[in-house]
């Protein structure tokens, strides 16, 4: 029986360390949790405060020169997402309420079969819009960049960004750190497809802390480049 306490003993002596280890571990696991919850609500905390005042719907919102409308899926035939479509809709009313004169069509054509400008532009020309008054920005791969680009690439200091409205507030407020004085409309309508919806939507917490750490940074965006004209001969055409 003594040897069986003994054994015991040194068992217990000998899971000490790990004891100790669990320990540190959770202590380190929740102080992490704790700095990941506070530095999300920070960030969304940002976003709603520089959005706010920002946020019109299409009758209310005022007049800009160019209306930034921000890129998200095409699909595989090259006709945009319903997402994407219904910002287009957007712009095309706003373009021909005569409350923007030009739209800067931003996304991501990091490879020659995705090409979200381009699928853009036709779907706005083919809506009526003068193809002379569609810009084109293919370098726009996240909302940063786009914010950075329609101001440091094509000279955009005001505008209305058209995205959906759980997306809007983020590039207003980046948009407006980055130099442009932006407003912004958003699209309801694809809450009808509400697993899509959600899920967007969640993503925008984690997207609020990148939002906050880029304009932070002030990195350059992906693919920066010279100094472009569109939007400025667009403006100047009749």
């Amino acid at each position: 029986m003594r040897g069986l306490f003994a054994r015991v003993r040194r068992w217990c002596t000998d899971q000490r360390p790990t004891v100790r280890r669990i320990r540190r571990t959770l202590v380190v696991v929740v102080a992490g949790a704790a700095l990941l919850a506070g530095g999300t609500a920070a960030s969304v905390a940002w976003v709603r405060g520089g959005a706010d005042g920002h946020l019109f719907t299409e009758a209310d919102v005022p007049e800009a020169p160019v209306a930034l409308v921000l890129g998200t899926k095409v699909e595989a035939d090259g006709t945009p997402s319903p997402f994407l479509s219904a910002r287009l809709e957007i712009a095309q009313r706003l373009f021909a309420a005569g409350k923007v004169r030009v739209i800067l069509v931003s996304g991501d054509h990091m490879n020659d079969d995705y090409d979200e400008p381009d699928a853009m532009r036709r779907w706005l020309v083919d809506q009526g819009v003068p193809p002379e008054k569609v810009v084109l920005d293919h370098a726009g791969f996240d909302t940063y960049d786009s914010c950075a680009r329609a101001r440091r690439i094509f000279g955009v200091e005001r505008a209305t960004v058209v995205t959906q409205s759980f997306h809007l507030p983020r590039a207003v407020a980046v948009c407006r750190q980055l130099g442009v004085a932006a407003n912004g409309v958003g699209d309801d309508t694809a809450r009808r497809y509400a697993d899509r919806w959600r899920i967007s939507a969640t993503r925008e917490y984690g997207a609020c802390v990148k939002a906050a750490v880029d304009v932070l940074s002030g990195r350059d965006p992906v693919h920066l480049g010279r100094r472009e004209t569109g939007v400025d001969e667009a403006l100047r055409a009749g």
